[in-house]
């Protein structure tokens, strides 16, 4: 499915095809944690769709290292 969200902290749209189902974001709409709505899915993955922040958006913004 393609979900197009904001990024929360530049404000840019972005899209990401990303294989959830309708039932799937109705559960975390309804409450579910998304990692139990969602296990099938990255971290990265769920993070775009709670956030609209790209992997490469989180890199550029807050560095890719665990330093």
């Amino acid at each position: 499915m393609v979900i197009i969200r904001e990024s929360m902290v530049s404000g840019e749209t972005h899209t990401m095809d990303i294989p959830v189902t309708q039932e799937q974001l109705d559960l975390w709409h309804n409450g579910t944690l998304i990692q139990n709505a969602m296990p099938n899915l990255t971290p990265d993955q769920r993070a775009f769709i709670k956030t609209g922040i790209t992997p490469d958006e989180w890199a550029r913004i807050f560095g890719e290292g665990d330093d």
